[in-house]
């Protein structure tokens, strides 16, 4: 719950959040997502291109990203329960979208390394 107000503090609170209706904000969030993910699955790819020989490499890699794929959904869930419809007010999309972002970008990182 803290970790929902912090989020929701700092998106309310962020020096580009003013002069933007919070559509324009979902809109430019989710589009910060999209770019994260697409650098994702291209780093992903060029994992499989680079190891394709390694077969037990590639079968452990795909696992793993799919096991990350479900850990992501779960912290989802968990940052933002289910709840009634207007719960977490009309900035939870932004807040969403900026969430699985940085899962997303933290999971880059990693593939990386």
């Amino acid at each position: 719950m803290t970790k929902i107000i912090l989020v929701t503090i700092f998106c309310l609170s962020a020096p580009f959040c003013f002069g933007q209706t919070q559509s324009d904000l979902d809109d430019s969030a989710a589009g910060d997502y999209q770019k994260a993910d697409q650098e994702l699955n291209a780093v992903y790819h060029q994992i499989l291109k680079e190891y394709r020989s390694d077969t037990a490499f590639i079968k452990n890699f795909k696992n793993a990203q799919r096991a990350w794929i479900l850990f992501r959904d779960v912290e989802m869930k968990a940052v933002y329960p289910d709840r009634p419809e207007g719960y977490y007010g009309s900035v939870q999309p932004m807040c969403w979208f900026m969430e699985i972002t940085g899962l997303t970008q933290e999971r880059t990182l990693k593939l990386k390394v």
